[in-house]
């Protein structure tokens, strides 16, 4: 999974720009309240810089943005509806933490509009949603292949892993709400001066591209946990035949082919942004990192890969004797992308963190070697002493891949209700009162005419009533 680095943000003080408008000033104490709640959001990701990733507290962070955002949706509400009125165009400071750098730093970038801060505020829940995700995996360790788990810890272990599942199928419907919500509304709001270029960190590309990515690592962890028994089955004797707790190996290389495929469409995504520049121009602050782009091509071939053992497996335990070929060349395909990518995450860098990163991916990878080589060693002896079948070529197995199958769907995300102004349960209750309120002298008035008029005397003498 990915880990990303968080951004942080300067100090702000909504009460220097926004002048409450409203008839009753209703919202004079609103304005120092969301100053202290994106106060509250810079001091804890001030404090998530500073620790080490072992002690991040992304919860903690998850429920401080949480808090925010009512607040920031408040403001513009109030600010669309001339509730709350702007001194001058406010500025807000944030460090772009996906755009590539020549020294690997995060550029501090000052962006403008109310819309801006919001949309980095977004960008940063979702990345907190991901890196708590990636901390529940990583506290949860190999727990399958553990031979001394009892039944009842690998289930609720089982479960962690699935918690973990939802918060990147929430990360990843956040980063389709950028992209497809927030960035439109940013762009037709013209809150931008002349000139101004978003980050590739606020493009519609990148935001896409994460919501793919985040889709696929939920994915991967879904095929994780479908495969937790059938692991588990596995340990003392691996490789076939399968045990009975075993998945139907072609579900599994569907599932890894729709992942190839949502990590090789992201991957294109985020080459995107200053594609078109940057070929004359080597400008690389308009490109993604290249650690995120390195990130998506290599789990994109290890899914390709992944997706070949199954069907290699799928033909050679259920294809019976004239699939003995076929199950000896996926399995041949699956090996030879295995060996490819197994060098593919060396990193120039010589930070310590990094090396770490680049050992356990070469360790994940010797570990699918070992399994796919118990496969093919065994198909292939069985296919050259049973079934004498002949060995497609790569290119003859193409047209033998299935489609891929989606198995967790994203959550589509629902901003917050505004803690203020229209929309706001405060608002609309404000409003609900002055109605009654408006109602009740309405029937006051009323009653008054009435009773003056019953308690007039009727006339009786000759021609009452008649007006001449």
């Amino acid at each position: 999974m990915y880990l990303y680095e968080l951004p942080t943000t300067g100090a702000v003080s909504f009460a220097d720009f926004c002048v409450d408008h409203s008839i009753d000033r209703a919202y004079t104490h609103h304005i120092p309240e969301a100053t202290q709640a994106r106060a509250n959001l810079r001091g804890v990701l001030k404090e998530s810089k500073r620790a080490d990733h072992v002690e991040k507290d992304f919860l903690t962070l998850v429920k401080i943005i949480e808090e925010y955002l009512p607040h920031l949706r408040g403001l513009m509400v109030c600010v669309a509806h001339d509730e709350i009125g702007l001194k001058n165009e406010p500025t807000f400071s944030w460090r772009t933490t996906l755009t590539a750098n020549l020294f690997h730093s995060s550029p501090r970038l000052e962006v403008p509009g109310l819309h801006a801060d919001y949309s980095f505020s977004l960008l940063t829940y979702a990345f907190a949603l991901s890196n708590l995700a990636q901390s529940i995996v990583t506290s949860v360790g190999i727990y399958e292949h553990d031979r001394a788990i009892s039944d009842a810890d690998r289930k609720a272990k089982d479960e962690k892993l699935n918690v973990a599942v939802d918060f990147l199928c929430r990360a990843s419907g956040i980063f389709t709400f950028i992209s497809d919500t927030v960035l439109p509304e940013w762009e037709t709001n013209r809150t931008s001066p002349p000139g101004f270029q978003r980050p590739p960190d606020l493009s519609r590309e990148t935001n896409c591209a994460l919501a793919k990515m985040s889709l696929a690592d939920a994915q991967t962890l879904a095929i994780r946990r479908l495969l937790s028994k059938s692991a588990y089955d596995s340990n003392i004797t691996p490789g076939p035949p399968l045990p009975k707790s075993h998945p139907p190996p072609a579900l599994l290389a569907k599932l890894h082919i729709e992942c190839a495929s949502l990590y090789s469409s992201a991957r294109l995504l985020a080459k995107t942004p200053g594609a078109s520049k940057n070929s004359s121009s080597g400008d690389s602050s308009k490109e993604v990192s290249s650690d995120l782009r390195r990130y998506l091509g290599n789990q994109a071939t290890l899914h390709s890969a992944l997706s070949h053992k199954w069907l290699g497996v799928e033909a050679g335990e259920k294809g019976g004797p004239d699939k003995g070929g076929e199950a000896v060349a996926f399995l041949q395909w699956s090996k030879k992308e295995l060996e490819e990518v197994k060098d593919a995450g060396k990193l120039s860098s010589i930070v310590h963190s990094e090396k770490e990163k680049e050992e356990r991916w070469k360790e994940k990878i010797s570990e699918e070697l070992a399994s796919v080589d118990v496969f093919f060693r065994y198909y292939r002896k069985m296919n050259d002493t049973l079934h004498f079948q002949p060995v497609p070529t790569q290119r003859d197995l193409q047209s033998r891949i299935p489609g891929g199958r989606i198995a967790i769907p994203p959550k589509t995300y629902i901003p917050p209700t505004p803690a203020f102004g229209p929309g706001s349960v405060e608002y609309t209750r404000r409003k609900a009162e002055l109605l009654e309120i408006a109602d009740g002298s309405g029937e006051g008035e009323t009653t008054t005419m009435t009773e003056t008029s019953s308690s007039t005397p009727a006339a009786n003498y000759a021609g009452a009533g008649a007006y001449f």
